[in-house]
């Protein structure tokens, strides 16, 4: 475990690294650095030494379908990438590991347990002035095998989020408060990807997932800050069925991530399908906050 980590109150610490861990171990047997971004094309500008690159859309999802990839899909790239079930991969990647908190998810998905996030990915790494190369390494393919793909653990479907409304169970929506109040349909400076409708699932906390990082080095705040932030601030409880959902599901991985492990959250589960498809369904209900001409907020439900 590593010190610098172990230090912060988090229930389970074994998950997260830091850059100085990594560094000090670079290189170890049984090891992997896998980076994934947002910019799929960030990884050939440089990268940590010897890390590989798993691209978030080639190699994890489905060509065809709007879903992951097969369970001979994913044997086939991490006996490409040299790993076996017990080789420990440990993501980072830009936007303070969004996309990283996503490939571990969808690791998680396939039954790899041998995973760890780097703290405060790509803009730690560079910020500590720490190397980087642009040489790819070269991996011994393996042979792995894996486990059926488990959906229903820590993936949710829209029919479970239907059941969570009636239920009145809690929902974390991680975007920006501007697509929550339904004024917006995606980030600032980011395209619309498929969402016709603006708004969010009733009965839904808005938690941006920005708030659980420090902003200067990406790092996670500590777990009495984050505490702070979901169950003081929100009312969430640990023993909670917790879903979280964003647009495409990338933003509400890293907030899985937050709630599960560094907060120990017993049931938590990701909808990937999120806003893009929710903001396309026919029938279901969504609540959008709407300002008068008077000036006050009111909240609407359709």
């Amino acid at each position: 475990m590593d010190s610098s980590i172990s230090g912060r109150g988090y229930v389970h610490p074994e998950v997260l690294v830091s850059t100085s861990w990594v560094a000090e171990h670079l290189g170890e047997k049984g090891i992997l650095m896998i980076e994934s971004n947002e910019d799929t094309l960030l990884y050939s500008t440089g990268h940590i030494p010897g890390a590989v690159h798993v691209d978030w859309t080639a190699d994890l999802n489905d060509h065809i379908r709007r879903d992951y990839i097969s369970r001979s899909g994913f044997e086939s790239l991490m006996s490409a990438l040299g790993a076996s079930p017990d080789t420990t991969v440990i993501f980072y990647g830009d936007k303070n590991n969004w996309w990283a908190c996503y490939a571990f998810w969808v690791f998680r998905l396939f039954g790899h347990r041998a995973a760890k996030v780097m703290d405060g990915g790509r803009l730690k790494w560079e910020k500590e002035q720490r190397p980087l190369t642009k040489e790819v390494p070269s991996m011994t393919p393996a042979s792995y095998a894996g486990a059926k793909r488990d959906e229903g653990r820590i993936r949710a479907f829209r029919d479970n989020v239907m059941k969570h409304i009636e239920r009145s169970l809690p929902l974390v929506d991680v975007r920006s408060p501007e697509e929550f109040r339904g004024e917006r349909l995606h980030m600032p400076d980011y395209p619309n990807e498929g969402a016709l409708r603006g708004g969010h699932i009733p009965g839904a906390k808005n938690v941006p997932w920005s708030k659980a990082v420090n902003a200067d080095d990406g790092t996670f705040k500590s777990a009495e800050a984050l505490a702070a932030l979901y169950i003081a601030e929100q009312g969430l409880r640990r023993e909670d069925d917790v879903i979280t959902y964003c647009r495409i599901g990338e933003r509400s991985s890293h907030t899985w991530f937050v709630l599960t492990y560094l907060l120990g959250f017993k049931n938590v589960r990701n909808y990937d399908g999120s806003w893009t498809e929710w903001g396309n369904l026919v029938n279901v209900p969504i609540e959008r906050e709407v300002t008068a001409i008077v000036g006050r907020e009111a909240k609407v439900r359709a």
